[in-house]
């Protein structure tokens, strides 16, 4: 269970409550690929009560800086 943390960019991860153009996205951690590519480590900053936990792809480096 080896990941390459330093030289792969993270996947974001948030707790969204609400539905459709209602809904909140909150960011609250990362997360990385394992090098085998079966699983994640996650590093969350605070844990949710409620909600439903998403993992997002990283940005492209054009689409970060909007």
């Amino acid at each position: 269970m080896k990941t390459n943390q330093k030289s792969q960019k993270p996947y974001a991860l948030y707790v969204i409550e609400g539905e459709g153009e209602k809904a909140y996205w909150t960011k609250i951690g990362a997360a990385w690929r394992h090098e085998d590519g079966k699983g994640f480590n996650l590093q969350l900053s605070c844990l949710p009560l409620n909600g439903r936990l998403v993992v997002r792809e990283p940005k492209a480096d054009a689409e970060a800086g909007r």
